[in-house]
This record gives C-alpha cells, sequence and structure tokens, in this order.
C-alpha cells in the first residue's frame, strides 16, 4: 500500500467517525488541563488549599528538613530492623544451632562414622549454614519488606531527588541513592538494584561503592564492638547511647565514602559526564502489602539467603579443615595466623581477626564465631571450644575471651569496625557484580578496591593512636 492509499483510506475512516467525535477529544483535553491547573496553580488573592500530595512533598523533599525526615525514617528502619531481627535470630540460633547441632550428632552416632566425616560435615558445613540462615532470614525478612513499603508508597522517588545533587557533585547519578539503600539490607541485592540506572558508567561507579552500604551480615559486628568496647568508656547510664552512636557513625562514614569514592572513580577511570534525567515524583499512595510481602520474601529474601547459604557451606568446612589439619605439630591455622600477625598488628587488629575474615569471605555472618573459636583454640581455652567448631557467647563472656584470650583494646575494637565497613565484599556479592557486569576487570576493582581503603584508613588509625599513646 502506498503512501497516498494510506492517505485515502484515513480519509474514509475519518468520515465513519460519529458526530461530535472530535469535538469530545478537544473537551476531554481542556477538562484534563483544567482539573491539573486546579490542584496545582494558585493565583494571586486565593488563598489555595495545598493537596496533600504537596503538603507531603514540602516537607520530604525540604532542602533541611527533607534530609532531617529522611535521616530518622531510614535510621527507625534501620532500628526496627536490628531490634526486631534479635529475638527471631536467637531461636532460629536456639533451634538451628544449639539444638540442632546436638540432635544431628546424636543421630548419626549409631552409625559409627569416623570423626573426620561427622566434623566436617556436621561442625564445619552444618553449623556454618545454620548460622547464615539465623543470622541473615530475619533481618532481610523485616527490612526487605519496609524497603519495599516504602517505594510502594512513593517515598524512595523523593530520596534519589533529596541526595541527587550530592550524588551529581560526585559525578554518580541520583539513582545510586536507591541502590545504595537496597545495599544496607544486603550488597547483592544493591548492585542488582543498579539496573534503574541506564548509563554504563554510573552504573559501575554504583556498582563499585554499593560495598560501603553496611548490609545485614556486617551488623552483628559493629553492635557487639560497639556495645562491649565502644559504650563500656562512657557512663552507665549513657553506654547504650554511645554505643548505638558508633554504629550510626559508621553507617555514615559509609555514605561519605560512597560520595568521595564516586567523585574518585568519575574523575579517573569512570570519566564523563553526569547524566540528566527527568524524576518524576509520583503521587502517594497506599502500599499494596499482601503483594509487597510476597515481592520482598520470595523474590528478594529467600533468592538471597539461598545464594548465601551455598556460598557459607565450603566456607564452613574450610574454617573446620584448616583447625584440625595439623602440619608441624601445630594447624593449618595457627600457621596462618602466624604469618598474618605481623599485617594484623600493622592495621591494629591480630591475625585472628584477618583469618576470621579470609574464611569468611562466602559469608560475613560467620565472622565473629570463627573469631572466638580461633581465639580460644589457638591461646587460653576458657570456655572448653572445640577445634573448628564455631561458637556464640553472651556478651559478658564475649568480653572477656577478647580482653584476656585475645589481648583485644579499644583500638582493635575501633578499627574491627572500620574494617567491616572497608573490606571486600562477599562471595555472594562478588558472583553478582560479575553476574551484572560480565567484566572479570569491573568485578576486580569492586573486590580490591574496597579492602585497598580498608588497609589504608586502618594502617593510618593503628599508627596515629600509637603515635598519640592511646594504644
Amino acid at each position: 500500500m502506498n503512501q497516498l492509499s494510506i492517505l485515502d483510506e484515513a480519509t474514509r475512516l475519518r468520515g465513519q467517525l460519529p458526530d461530535g467525535f472530535r469535538d469530545g477529544i478537544v473537551e476531554s483535553l481542556h477538562n484534563d488541563a483544567a482539573r491539573i491547573t486546579d490542584s496545582s496553580v494558585t493565583e494571586r488573592g486565593e488563598s489555595g488549599r495545598p493537596t496533600l500530595d504537596r503538603l507531603l512533598d514540602g516537607a520530604l523533599t525540604h532542602r533541611v528538613w527533607g534530609f532531617v525526615v529522611m535521616g530518622l525514617l531510614f535510621f527507625a528502619v534501620f532500628w526496627f530492623t536490628i531490634s526486631g531481627a534479635a529475638g527471631p535470630s536467637g531461636l532460629l540460633s536456639r533451634l538451628l544451632v544449639d539444638y540442632g547441632h546436638g540432635q544431628l550428632h546424636a543421630l548419626v552416632a549409631p552409625l559409627h562414622a569416623p570423626q573426620w566425616v561427622t566434623g566436617l560435615l556436621l561442625d564445619g558445613v552444618y553449623l556454618s549454614t545454620a548460622w547464615v540462615v539465623a543470622v541473615m532470614l530475619p533481618p532481610m525478612a523485616i527490612f526487605f519488606p519496609l524497603f519495599t513499603l516504602l517505594e510502594d508508597f512513593g517515598y524512595l522517588p523523593r530520596v534519589a531527588f533529596n541526595l541527587d545533587r550530592l550524588f551529581a557533585k560526585a559525578g554518580a547519578h541520583g539513582k545510586q541513592s536507591l541502590s545504595m539503600m537496597m545495599g544496607y539490607g544486603c550488597n547483592a541485592a544493591g548492585v542488582t538494584a543498579t539496573r534503574i540506572i541506564d548509563s554504563r558508567r554510573e552504573r559501575l561507579i554504583a556498582i563499585v561503592t554499593n560495598n560501603f552500604s553496611i548490609c545485614n551480615g556486617r551488623w552483628p559486628t559493629l553492635i557487639l564492638m560497639g556495645t562491649i568496647f565502644i559504650g563500656a568508656v562512657a557512663p552507665p547510664a549513657l553506654a547504650g547511647v554511645v554505643a548505638a552512636a558508633s554504629v550510626v557513625t559508621v553507617a555514615f562514614l559509609g555514605v561519605l565514602v560512597t560520595l568521595l569514592v564516586s567523585w574518585g572513580l568519575s574523575r579517573t577511570v569512570l570519566r564523563g559526564h553526569s547524566s540528566t534525567y527527568s524524576l518524576e515524583l509520583p503521587p502517594y499512595r497506599p502500599p499494596k502489602v499482601w503483594r509487597t510481602l510476597y515481592t520482598s520474601l520470595i523474590d528478594r529474601t529467600l533468592k538471597v539467603l539461598r545464594r548465601a547459604v551455598v556460598m557459607a557451606a565450603p566456607a564452613g568446612a574450610l574454617v573446620w579443615i584448616i583447625s584440625n589439619v595439623t602440619v608441624a605439630d601445630a594447624s593449618i591455622a595457627a600457621h596462618l595466623v602466624n604469618a598474618l600477625e605481623p599485617l594484623g598488628w600493622l592495621l591494629g587488629l591480630n591475625g585472628v581477626i584477618l583469618l576470621a575474615y579470609l574464611v569468611a569471605i562466602p559469608a560475613n555472618e560467620i565472622i565473629i564465631p570463627t573469631i572466638l573459636m580461633l581465639t580460644l583454640t589457638l591461646g587460653p581455652n576458657l570456655f572448653g571450644a572445640q577445634q573448628g567448631v564455631m561458637l556464640e557467647l553472651g556478651t559478658a563472656q564475649t568480653h572477656t575471651v577478647l580482653v584476656q584470650a585475645g589481648g583485644w583494646t579499644l583500638l582493635t575494637a575501633v578499627n574491627l569496625m572500620l574494617f567491616s565497613l572497608l573490606h571486600n565484599p562477599c562471595s555472594t556479592t562478588i558472583l553478582t557484580i560479575w553476574n551484572e557486569t560480565r567484566s572479570l576487570k569491573w568485578t576486580a576493582v569492586a573486590t580490591l578496591l574496597p579492602i585497598a581503603l580498608g588497609f589504608l584508613v586502618t594502617g593510618v588509625t593503628a599508627t596515629v593512636a600509637r603515635l598519640a599513646g592511646w594504644a
């Protein structure tokens, strides 16, 4: 059909339209324009009653109060996640670690399996996966639904609007703020969330820097250090507040590092102009709770948990092997700790901490249990720990182990908090980075850049503390 035939056919069809059809279209356009004008324009001399959306946006996108509300809201989300997950995590720990571990040993005892088989499978593989489930599942089951409810309500585009200027000055995309926030639940989910950024350059910046968002696997380490070391230097009445403030300070340092590293990348290896984009602020709407729960629990929580469990199983096996296989009258773990001790001292840490981070690359959740086990089995065994069997102790007992058996100081705790913020991503996140970028180069950059910063920052902190006589 040629062009003239198409025009003739259009003329014929137009003649078949009912009378007043075109007038109706024009009238509907004018009615829509009038409705939009009435809701958004106030003429001089009229009082004009603002809509609820405009009232909310006046506060949530304000240059000052927008950041205040955002900080308070996300602090509430984090606090509710941490405090709300404590009970379920403890219940799962008692069920899977205390009860389940003992019951499995009782079940396999009649089989008279070799000790190394039960040790490798039950004390290594099973315990590590049980720890990951107990530590990861409750926080993610709380954080992801809350985050998705804020998204459904229409608040997250306001977050991107508030932070757009900061990220634009850093040479990054305003939407990076959303993937950064998602990283506080899980960095693997945060890396996946960078798909909302169209520019490959800016998406790579968001992927590389997402590790500076503290995932739920690192919160227990920060909270423990803040509680038993930072809070201990304050008067008893203020200990809890000081401990919480120390954890929040590290989280804010993560945001600052994200902006600084984004700025550095955008002016070196990822140079380019920041994208201009039209950010539509959707109307506020009631969240769809049931759909949100399904999406958050099935599409996010369980998928991330499955990948983490798959990664944690070999980590548990490795912990058991290096703790029980001896070379020259000492375990492999003892040799590795001795080899890492000089570097640990330079960083204000120790060889046990560095080894725990090495074997816990698949899962940050097992770092503290691994540190406690290695500290007790390689030093004074105050609580009868077994080789390669990760354990959990109460706060007072943990303090006793770390200070008396491990020789920890306030510098050790502070630098562990900093190193927890600035170290390589877990293997689940590394695999996700590879899946998203399909680039060995950028996977390596995203993996090695944080740990290089961790070495630099903790090394400087330790040196300054020692020169000042604080350690």
